[in-house]
């Protein structure tokens, strides 16, 4: 199981793809995403999940087009 951590953004979060889900750790609160929403994620490569930005009000991969608000 990959796991990556914003080190870009003030705030602490932890993306990690497990399983067919998604999961998104902030601020002490974890969330799953079915990546079967998110077909471009569930198809990316692992370096293609890896990169990802933190936005105003969610996450961002910029190369796949896909937003996830938090």
């Amino acid at each position: 199981m990959a796991l990556f951590t914003s080190r870009k953004q003030k705030k602490d979060i932890k993306v990690s793809f497990n399983n067919g889900l998604l999961y998104v750790e902030s601020d002490g609160k974890s969330q799953a995403f079915p990546l079967d929403f998110y077909p471009k994620l569930l198809n990316a490569t692992e370096e293609e999940q890896a990169d990802w930005e933190l936005t105003g009000n969610g996450i961002r991969w910029n190369k796949l087009d896909v937003d996830i608000l938090l």
